[in-house]
C-alpha cells in the first residue's frame, strides 16, 4: 500500500470476491448495506488486470431481481464467470436491468450478452450509448489510421509502435462487438429507483464523454465507476476523434460534484477496494494533477515538447503499446490544459508534429 492509500480507510480490509463469487458489501454508514449491494470482481487481460462490478437487489414492476451495474469485456472468461454468479450469487432471482457507467470496454463489453441474456434493458447516457454503437462498428471503431496519424502528430516515431496502433482498428470491437439496439437515457441529476432507494446519477467528463456515477444519500454509497479510484489516477486522454479538447480540466471540474457527499460516504471504484476518504481522495487528485501540470510547463520552459518528448517525464515506468495509446493521450492532455490557459503556445511544424513552448 502506498503512502497515498494509507491516508483511505478500506472497510473490508483485503477480502474481495472470488471468480465467479460474488460478496455482500458492509462496512458503510451502518444502514445495513447487505444484501442490498454485491461486489462481483472479474479479471482482465492488461495491466489492470480486474474489474469490479456490482449487483444491487431490486424490484421492478412487482418483480423481485437485481440491477446490475457495469459488465466486464466480452470474453469466454468472463461470460462463464457470470454464469456462475447467475447460479449462486443472484438467490434464485433474474437480473431486471443492466447500467452501464460509461462505455469503455471493460464496462460496456458484455452488455448485449446480459440483456440478452435476461431481456433486461440497458440503462446508460446518450452520449456514452452513441459511442459505443460507432465504436462496436468495425468499419468505423476506434484506431487504425486516424489514431495513428493523431500520435504521430504529438510526436510518437516509433514506426512499430505507429504501424502496431494503426493496426487496431478492430480493438475497441473485439471487445465490444455488438451493443443493444434500445436504452434508457441517465443524465446528471437523474434520480433512479433501485429496490426501494433512490440513486442520484452524477454526471462526469473528462475520462469518458458522459460517464454516470450513482449515489445513494440512505446508503450513503457512491458507485463512482472510473472517476474516483483509490489506488491510481483516472486516465484522462485526448483522442484522435476530439483532438482539440480539453478532457482535464473537464475532469478536474466533474470530480468537484463529488465534494458536497458526507465524509463517511463508502466508495465503491470500478477498479481498487471501496474505500472512505473521498474527499481526501480528491484533495490527492487534485494535487497529483497540479504536479504533473507543474513538471509539464517548466519542461515546455526548457524547450519545445511534443508529447511524446513528456512520456518519461509523466511517467517513469516502462509502458508497453496499449499503456502507451494511454498515455500519449493524458500527455496531450496535461499540455492542452495549459494550451488552453494560455500558458503554452502550439506549433504546427514542417514535419506535421506539434510542439508546445511556454507562451
Amino acid at each position: 500500500m502506498n503512502s497515498l492509500e494509507q491516508l483511505l480507510y478500506y472497510p473490508l480490509g483485503d477480502a474481495m470476491p472470488s471468480p465467479g463469487a460474488t460478496m455482500e458489501v458492509r462496512g458503510g454508514a451502518g444502514s445495513g448495506l447487505a444484501p442490498a449491494v454485491k461486489w462481483v470482481r472479474m479479471g482482465l487481460p492488461f495491466a489492470l488486470d480486474h474489474i469490479n462490478l456490482w449487483l444491487l437487489r431490486d424490484e421492478i414492476g412487482g418483480r423481485a431481481g437485481w440491477t446490475v451495474v457495469d459488465c466486464c469485456i466480452t470474453r469466454d472468461e468472463a461470460k462463464a464467470q457470470w454464469e456462475q454468479v447467475f447460479a449462486s450469487g443472484l438467490d434464485g432471482l433474474p437480473v431486471l436491468r443492466v447500467i452501464v457507467t460509461h462505455m469503455h470496454p471493460d464496462h460496456i463489453g458484455l452488455a448485449h450478452w446480459l440483456c440478452e441474456r435476461w431481456q433486461a434493458p440497458l440503462w446508460i447516457s446518450a452520449t456514452d450509448y452513441y459511442a459505443a454503437r460507432v465504436g462496436s462498428m468495425s468499419t468505423t471503431g476506434f484506431g487504425g489510421d486516424a489514431a495513428a496519424r493523431f500520435f504521430a502528430s504529438h510526436g510518437l516515431a516509433d514506426p512499430e509502435s505507429i504501424e502496431k496502433i494503426r493496426g487496431r482498428a478492430s480493438y475497441y470491437p473485439s471487445m465490444v462487438p455488438a451493443v443493444p439496439r434500445g436504452f434508457h437515457r441517465l443524465a446528471d441529476g437523474d434520480s433512479v429507483r433501485i429496490g426501494g432507494r433512490d440513486w442520484r446519477c452524477i454526471g462526469g467528463h473528462g475520462h469518458a464523454p458522459e460517464h454516470i456515477s450513482l449515489y445513494c444519500e440512505s446508503l450513503e454509497v457512491l458507485i463512482s465507476g472510473d472517476m474516483l479510484l483509490p489506488r491510481i489516477s483516472t486516465n484522462v486522454s485526448v483522442h484522435d476523434t476530439e483532438p482539440e479538447s480539453n478532457p482535464l480540466q473537464a475532469f478536474l471540474d466533474s470530480i468537484e460534484k463529488f465534494r458536497p457527499l458526507p465524509p463517511e460516504t463508502l466508495v465503491l471504484p470500478s477498479h481498487g477496494k471501496p474505500f472512505v476518504g473521498l474527499h481526501e481522495r480528491l484533495r490527492q487528485l487534485r494535487d497529483h494533477h497540479r504536479d504533473r501540470l507543474a513538471d509539464v510547463a517548466q519542461a515546455c520552459a526548457a524547450g519545445p515538447q511534443t508529447a511524446a518528448d513528456l512520456l518519461p517525464v509523466l511517467f517513469k515506468r516502462k509502458l508497453d503499446l496499449h499503456q502507451t495509446t494511454f498515455a500519449m493521450g493524458e500527455s496531450v492532455a496535461h499540455l492542452h490544459a495549459l494550451w488552453f490557459k494560455g500558458q503554452l503556445r502550439r506549433e504546427l511544424g514542417a514535419d506535421g508534429v506539434y510542439r508546445f513552448s511556454a507562451a
